[in-house]
């Protein structure tokens, strides 16, 4: 099967891309190591759905070298690189994606990569995990099991186990300690203000900045605005995480409120709706919004045109409306993730530790399927330890060991 990509003529540039972040990823380095050698995948088929850039394609050639046969497509249509997919399919990794698809064309990526009938899969966003309990359910038994980056995805694998309808176990790479704590917050955190001040050439410092959301995702933003001199409000439903909020400095205020006052909102909840047409049509003349949530659907863009007597663009990834009042509101990135449709995702380094997880993960579903019920699990603390020394060892940092009889009181403690 033949992958389906832009232009093969990119990929001198993308391995350039891919190079660059080998550099920086000391943890998935010290894994490449081991399973080249010890080829714990030979023979499996493995489909890695995810935003489709560097990093990325580091993990998949490290499955790869794992002797796995790999499949791979883009987890959102705005965030795929043609130069580093062109430089993937190039090292024999099969390549369905392109960079601004249609949804007819992301659909058949999908379907493409699972055409190729994968042992193990690596979801982010719960897509490929739909189709395999929907139209690709002839597939389903044959899958061993496979895991989730994101909390979009979760929640979608939690309702199906909740229901009895998962049809194969799932690790929850997202909820591990070495996942959340660091990627969503700290890479979150930098990689969507990387996007949206690229994007807009403005300032922070100054502005009212609304974040929806103060799930780890929304810590991270709320911490890098505050950092950045912005005053931040948060949204929420949630009680305990308000009051989080508060006590880390911010106003807390719901949302019809926020609107009025905001120049900067950032949604980050996982949730449809979050800003609707009753708090578009009291936003202030230049306010921006842009989401960093998994699917574009928590800025409703249904809303947003219909209170609008114009549109256009205005720079790229940067949508003007000008709506009934005069007002002009902008929207960034067609409202998908910013920080990967209008930048380069997370930093890499951070990204050795979520991706070192997603690979540790497959090599257990590898070795326990056959132990594991049709249920979400989230890596232990063996895995999440491992993970955590190897990245310590990179930094030149070493921590203090228990001494027996420290291990001893605590463990009669």
């Amino acid at each position: 099967m033949e992958s389906m990509i832009r232009d093969s003529k990119l990929a001198p540039q993308g391995h350039d891309k891919i190079n660059w972040v080998k550099n920086f990823m000391p943890v998935l380095n010290v894994l490449n190591e081991e399973f080249s050698k010890t080829k714990p995948l030979v023979g499996k088929n493995l489909v890695v759905t995810m935003h489709l850039e560097a990093k990325t394609a580091y993990l998949a050639l490290v499955l790869k070298n794992a002797g796995a046969n790999v499949a791979v497509t883009g987890s959102n249509p705005l965030s795929t690189q043609d130069d580093v997919a062109a430089a993937l399919a190039e090292e024999g990794v099969k390549v369905f994606a392109w960079y601004n698809c249609n949804d007819e064309e992301y659909e058949t990526f999908l379907h493409k990569a699972l055409d190729t009938k994968p042992d193990i899969i690596v979801d982010d966003g719960g897509d490929l995990v739909s189709l395999l309990h929907g139209s690709r359910q002839e597939l389903a038994a044959n899958i061993l099991g496979g895991s989730e980056e994101t909390t979009t995805g979760v929640i979608r694998l939690r309702a199906l186990e909740k229901d009895g309808k998962l049809k194969f176990p799932m690790m929850a790479v997202n909820d591990a300690f070495c996942k959340f704590l660091f990627d969503n917050r700290y890479g979150t955190g930098q990689s969507t203000w990387d996007g949206i001040m690229r994007t807009t050439n403005l300032t922070v410092t100054g502005k009212t900045v609304v974040v929806a959301g103060y799930g780890w995702c929304g810590k991270g933003v709320s911490m890098r605005a505050k950092g950045l001199g912005a005053n931040v409000i948060v949204t929420e439903v949630n009680p305990i995480k308000a009051i989080e909020a508060v006590f880390d400095g911010f106003r807390v205020m719901p949302m019809a409120e926020a609107a009025k006052v905001g120049d900067i909102f950032v949604t980050l909840t996982g949730c449809a709706n979050v800003i609707r047409g009753e708090h578009i049509s009291v936003m202030k003349t230049g306010a921006l919004m842009a989401n960093a949530g998994h699917f574009d659907v928590e800025i409703n863009k249904n809303d947003l045109n219909a209170l609008a007597v114009s549109h256009s663009t205005v720079r790229k990834n940067i949508q003007e409306f000008v709506l009934q009042n005069g007002h002009k509101v902008y929207l960034l990135a067609e409202g998908r993730l910013v920080n990967l449709a209008a930048g380069d995702g997370h930093p890499t380094e951070i990204m050795d530790l979520s991706f070192a997880m997603q690979a540790l993960a497959v090599l257990h579903i590898l070795k326990n399927h056959q132990d594991m019920e049709n249920k979400v699990y989230v890596a232990g603390a063996e895995v999440n330890d491992r993970v955590a020394q190897l990245k310590l060892k990179a930094m030149g940092l070493a921590i203090d060991e228990l001494s027996e009889e420290q291990r001893k009181y605590l463990g009669n403690a």
